[in-house]
């Protein structure tokens, strides 16, 4: 089950940058579950990864290649995310860049490994490796809806967003996709993303712009607030243009790269938000008035990763309670609820400590009978704002996480 009409746009290839897959049959025979990304020489390339402790085997190795620079190759499995394997899954991983990049006639460490999937089982090897001459024959510009479905696990849909400017004569573009449904949270989440353009970029300022980014997009979505071993999201500026090096954050370029590059982010995160496992509802929790943003965010997730909050969006219940409750338990300090207004939608629900006067059970129902609903909280207590986008919890999720190994 996915929310709304997101169908797979027309991508504008990005020069420099070549897709091509295969299907090794990791977990599903004949399924399409290997992608390389061929990069052209002299690109940059940038990366966000997960936080978490038990960090998957192909992090560890994409940041160790990473911090090497002059990257040609990514790739990328489906079906087994090599997390928790140990040793094995570490050898496993630079197997994997050490013969793509045989075959490909460069430096294994000049190849970003990437793997999504079940934790805790090893890599099928033998089958991976055999499908790679396949996905590496078939690089082409136009691959990027291949790879799109190439790099899913229990979404419903392939993923991706495309932008383009005119700068001094010249055609700049920033084509992107991802994966993610499940296991989202920031830090990052259960997702892959791979975001080029072809703008010449410094590294610092790439290093810089992929942080920026993620943190206004993917690490502002929620669908059960599990971060997941394996995240990564890449940004890839690949250099193919006349224009000058983009070296700092002043100027009309910049800024016109930097808001395409953002809403490259953001339409992807969204999409993942859009087919969280089960969702029927595409919530946007915003909260202002807070004294700093952190604040903002802490009220934000409390509200959005409520699991009380989550299941009644899912019965259309619009029962505001639990929204004061989160709001209430998020841990502000020195929080005054007579302070704190509510809305659902355009609807006041709670304002001085209780409910507004105008506020009916008519008006709220309406509002949550809604596919998308926005839920608008203001502290009262300052000029700081932040906004996350998560899901309701439905039977369906329940279901797909149930059954996800079998």
């Amino acid at each position: 089950m996915a929310v709304g009409h997101y169908p797979f746009p027309q991508m504008v290839a990005v020069p420099g940058v070549q897709w091509g897959t295969a299907s090794a049959g990791i977990k599903t025979p004949g399924r399409i579950d290997l992608v390389v990304m061929g990069l052209a020489e002299g690109s940059r390339v940038a990366g966000v990864f997960t936080k978490n402790a038990f960090c998957a085997a192909p992090v560890t190795v994409s940041k160790e290649h990473l911090a090497a620079g002059n990257i040609r190759y990514l790739i990328t499995n489906s079906g087994n995310a090599n997390a928790c394997t140990g040793a094995e899954g570490m050898s496993d991983a630079r197997l994997t860049c050490n013969k793509l990049a045989e075959a490909a006639g460069v430096k294994g460490q000049q190849v970003l490994p990437f793997s999504t999937g079940v934790i805790g089982e090893r890599l099928p090897m033998a089958r991976l490796l055999a499908a790679l001459p396949q996905a590496l024959n078939n690089l082409a510009d136009d691959g990027w809806a291949e790879a799109a479905k190439g790099i899913m696990t229990t979404d419903t849909r392939p993923k991706g967003a495309t932008v383009q400017f005119e700068f001094e004569g010249e055609t700049i573009i920033v084509s992107g996709i991802a994966k993610g449904s499940g296991m989202i949270k920031p830090n990052m989440a259960t997702m892959l993303a791979y975001v080029a353009t072809n703008a010449k970029v410094s590294q610092p300022l790439l290093d810089q712009l992929a942080k920026k980014a993620s943190d206004q997009s993917f690490n502002r979505i929620t669908v059960d607030g599990d971060t997941s071993t394996n995240d990564s999201c890449m940004l890839i500026a690949t250099g193919q243009t006349s224009l000058p090096e983009v070296d700092n954050t002043q100027g009309e370029l910049f800024a016109k790269l930097y808001n395409a590059v953002v809403s490259v982010h953001i339409q992807l995160a969204q999409s993942i938000i859009s087919d969280g496992e089960g969702a029927t509802k595409f919530v946007t929790v915003q909260v202002e008035g807070a004294t700093t943003k952190p604040e903002a965010l802490q009220v934000a997730y409390a509200v959005a990763q409520s699991p009380l909050v989550k299941t009644a969006l899912f019965a259309s219940d619009p029962n505001w309670g639990r929204i004061v409750a989160a709001i209430g338990y998020a841990g502000v300090e020195d929080l005054k609820a007579e302070a704190v207004k509510v809305w659902l939608g355009d609807v006041l629900i709670v304002e001085n400590g209780g409910r507004a006067i105008t506020y009916t059970e008519e008006q709220g129902q309406v509002v949550m009978d809604r596919e998308e609903i926005m839920i608008r909280i203001d502290l009262g207590r300052g000029s700081s704002k932040e906004r996350v986008w998560t899901t309701d919890l439905s039977n369906d999720y329940i279901k797909i996480n149930a059954e996800y190994r079998s």
